[in-house]
């Protein structure tokens, strides 16, 4: 009964911990004289890059140190200046971060086989996925359209990405869709746009570590980390929570069999 699932792409399906923003993040503010934290950095994950940095510069913590350290407050002539030295590190650094997640390919050839089509919406902009999508291909993952940051008026966590992606697939209505994400704006976009949605926890930017990075937690510290995350994305109304996009078959089956007794999300 499901027609189509959408993918976001860093922490969901490629960059396991959702790691190449971060550091450009944090390397961009330094220039402008500016400290920011990975934390900071990390809150707004998965809105447009513009409107992660203008969420960034709100912050009265980081909105003080601009001003300390450029003579006044963040305006939006600031935030194009961010911008403006954001992107093309961003176009720079993700070709360092672009391996597919473990079972993210296996796990979409499985939904191809049931049939559905595959979306993919992202924060990134066009000039930034021209770098991840060959890199992607030649890992086996090819989605069937393509939604970035700045294509349409809005972002996350408006449903503009998700209502063009319903018409590149074809498909409807939105309780035929599923939305995968690893953030709350991500999630929120599912929401809004009227699909199911599906939190991925551990490979994203809730948990927020690579895999090398997640194996050498000590084991308290990672089951109370992973707690976190799950519990992030559920406050965030995701319908469901998984480890990763590798764990979606289970999901499936159980929104087909609510599908099949009448329920929407």
């Amino acid at each position: 009964m499901l027609k189509a699932a959408v993918f976001d792409w860093a922490g969901t399906v490629i960059d396991h911990g959702s790691q190449a923003p971060m550091g450009v993040f944090v390397k961009t503010f330094k220039q402008f004289g500016v400290d920011i934290t990975i934390a900071e950095a990390r809150g707004p994950m998965g809105m447009a890059k513009r409107d992660h940095i203008k969420t960034l510069m709100a912050l009265p913590r980081v909105a003080e140190a601009w001003k300390a350290a450029q003579g006044a407050l963040p305006d939006e002539a600031a935030i194009d200046r961010v911008y403006a030295v954001f992107v093309p590190m961003n176009e720079e650094a993700v070709a360092d971060y672009c391996t597919m997640i473990d079972g993210a390919v296996p796990a979409i050839n499985r939904l191809r086989a049931r049939g559905l089509k595959i979306g993919s919406t992202t924060g990134y902009t066009r000039s930034i996925m021209a770098r991840v999508l060959p890199l992607a291909a030649a890992q086996g993952y090819a989605p069937d359209n393509l939604v970035c940051a700045g294509d349409l008026a809005e972002g996350r966590p408006s449903a503009l990405m998700m209502y063009r992606t319903f018409c590149d697939l074809g498909v409807w209505p939105a309780h035929t869709v599923v939305k995968v994400d690893d953030t709350g704006v991500g999630i929120a976009e599912g929401l809004n746009a009227g699909t199911w949605t599906v939190g991925v926890a551990l490979s994203g930017n809730a948990f927020g570590l690579n895999k090398a990075e997640t194996a050498a937690l000590p084991a308290d510290r990672f089951a109370a980390m992973k707690a976190a995350a799950y519990a992030d994305l559920t406050r965030s109304g995701a319908h469901y929570v998984i480890d990763s996009v590798a764990d979606l078959d289970r999901v499936i089956d159980d929104i087909e069999g609510r599908l099949a007794r009448g329920e929407r999300p």
